[in-house]
């Protein structure tokens, strides 16, 4: 097998999968606000998806240890194509009351936790394998889901103006099966499970093993509790924030779309220069000054009823900015962790970084209900200027710039995988 082989089907299955997820991400809220015209049911249902999302990624890390990150990915997306295409199904129906919706996305949401998990957890394999350095496998991956994400948002504004926002997930389900498909293709004798976890410890004392490590690492401490806030934030954005700034301003869904669209497209581009010269570049520097640039400005123009062109311009430019995080903060994460704890740490640490996302819709469906979208947003811009200048202020946060020396076993396994 050509040995890019796993690198290029991954990412294309990656690709594929993103695509989906912005379909839904964009379909899902767009059908509960046109449907019962609640803000707040917009955000619990949001909540909903992505409260077992964080408590199964948590979770789930000693299972991928145990049976191997590949095999869960597979049965993960499998599922969730069904229970996806259900919602649309029992619409059509007449079955689709809003507790049931509740149930399904809950599911989903548990579903994806894991499986997403598991693709994460068998980066570091896929590099070694390629030849490649994790900055640059991080940095692709950036792109792709950004280019990814573009795409799905735009196509997700045409389908819902289309066919509707039930049958546009459809399309979601359908690309959970081709991203299993490629993906079971491109890692063929990959992601097999790690030799510790299969022997006579129990799987609370492997979850506690990860949870240990993680908790004396001061960068990953540091990480997680930033992120964690701002993808709080985020999450209020893109879950009612956004939708509901598209529905009062008159911009509509097309607008909402490309409203995502533009963020993704210039992310593409940072992304890809993060892939070019990121192992080149100060790491908690150019982390900082790019979490500055894409937070608060996407807020305050929208609050300050700037017309929509300003608004596409100013998310663009958050885009680009946001492009250069996720290869960066992806590649210090991933080489900080051992190889035989690096399912249960990788899925601790994402859930933790998570772990506040479900309270974002709600809070975000409550605070325009209470005081209004305008104060809304701009609360939201400051929180998130206030949250990403807090590094600054935390010293261990700046050793992520030193890696070699702080950690023992950054990547190398313990042995070679089957």
């Amino acid at each position: 097998m050509n040995r890019r082989a796993p690198l290029v089907g991954g990412l294309t299955a990656e690709g594929i999968s993103f695509v989906g997820t912005r379909i839904s991400m964009i379909a899902i809220p767009w059908f509960v606000l046109s449907t019962t015209g609640s803000a707040t049911q917009t955000g619990l249902v949001a909540a909903v998806e992505i409260t077992p999302l964080v408590v199964f990624k948590a979770l789930g890390g000693p299972l991928l240890d145990r049976v191997g990150p590949r095999r869960v990915t597979l049965a993960c997306d499998l599922a969730s194509a069904f229970v996806v295409a259900a919602i649309p199904l029992l619409h059509h129906l007449g079955l689709l009351t809003f507790p049931a919706l509740l149930v399904l996305v809950a599911i989903a949401g548990a579903l994806r936790g894991p499986g997403d998990a598991g693709k994460a957890a068998m980066t570091p394999e896929i590099a070694r394998v390629a030849g490649v350095s994790l900055e640059r496998v991080t940095g692709l991956a950036g792109a792709i889901e950004r280019t990814s994400t573009m795409l799905g948002a735009a196509l997700a504004g045409l389908l819902i103006a289309w066919i509707g926002a039930a049958n546009a997930l459809y399309v979601d389900a359908f690309s959970f099966l081709v991203s299993c498909a490629v993906f079971a293709l491109a890692t063929t004798g990959l992601g097999q499970p790690v030799a510790e976890a299969a022997g006579t410890s129990t799987y609370a004392k492997e979850l506690g093993a990860g949870w240990r490590f993680l908790r004396t690492d001061p960068v990953l401490v540091a990480i997680c509790a930033m992120v964690a806030m701002t993808n709080l934030i985020d999450q209020a954005y893109s879950a009612v924030l956004a939708p509901v700034w598209a529905k009062e301003s008159g911009a509509g869904v097309a607008v909402l779309g490309t409203l995502f669209a533009v963020m993704s497209a210039g992310s593409v581009v940072g992304a890809l220069i993060a892939a070019k010269w990121g192992e080149t570049l100060p790491r908690y520097r150019t982390y900082v000054i790019a979490f500055l640039i894409a937070g608060a400005p996407r807020f305050v123009v929208m609050a300050l009823d700037s017309p929509v062109w300003a608004v596409l311009v100013v998310t663009a430019v958050a885009g680009l900015a946001s492009g250069f995080l996720n290869p960066i903060l992806g590649a210090v994460i991933l080489e900080r962790i051992p190889a035989p704890l690096l399912g249960r740490v990788s899925s601790l640490n994402t859930a933790l970084c998570w772990s506040l996302m479900p309270l974002g819709g709600v809070l975000g469906g409550l605070a325009v209900t209470g005081i209004g979208l305008a104060p809304a947003l701009l609360i939201g811009g400051i929180a998130y200027a206030a949250t990403t200048m807090a590094p600054t202020r935390v010293p261990s946060f700046r050793a992520m710039d030193r890696v070699v020396d702080e950690v023992p076993t950054p990547l190398a396994p313990t042995r070679p995988r089957a």
